[in-house]
């Protein structure tokens, strides 16, 4: 796996503080920083996800996608899945994530409860690299709602 992250950032612009990312398979996605107006040269303008967001937003994809490939390979009528993340980060550097809640939604016709709790844990404890990697930093804990789709 590959990624090449260049600075936006133009010559003698120290305030500019935006990166683009291209992945191994051609996709590009920029991240920009929140602005500092005590450290301008710190700061970012805005512009786009912060890079420990793409990190959580990463997280939330991962697991998902574990949780639907599970409930498919099940022969559940799984028809929808949405995860929720918050996270908290330590006060000090590096600020790495602390606690991370993933509340799953998943919509379908008939869905066990069960199914899904399994296929949940199942990602957490052995499939997902992102959420198992996170884990050695953040304390992880996840909760689930089912949703009945009736057509």
């Amino acid at each position: 796996m590959e990624c090449t992250v260049s600075w936006t950032g133009a010559a003698g612009t120290r305030s500019a503080m935006g990166f683009v990312a291209e992945t191994g398979s051609g996709h590009v996605l920029a991240m920009d920083g929140a602005p500092d107006a005590a450290k301008p040269e710190h700061g970012g303008q805005n512009l786009a996800p912060r890079p420990m967001e793409l990190l959580l937003a990463g997280a939330g994809g991962c697991t998902a996608y574990d949780v639907v490939l599970i409930l498919r390979r099940g022969r559940h009528d799984v028809r929808g899945c949405s995860v929720k993340l918050s996270a908290e980060r330590a006060e000090t550097e590096p600020k790495v994530f602390t606690r991370i809640n993933l509340h799953f939604t998943v919509s379908g016709r008939g869905l066990a409860a069960a199914a899904v709790e399994r296929a949940i844990a199942l990602s957490h404890e052995k499939y997902c690299s992102a959420t198992i990697m996170l884990g050695k930093t953040a304390q992880i804990s996840t909760s689930f709602e089912v949703v009945e789709v009736n057509a």
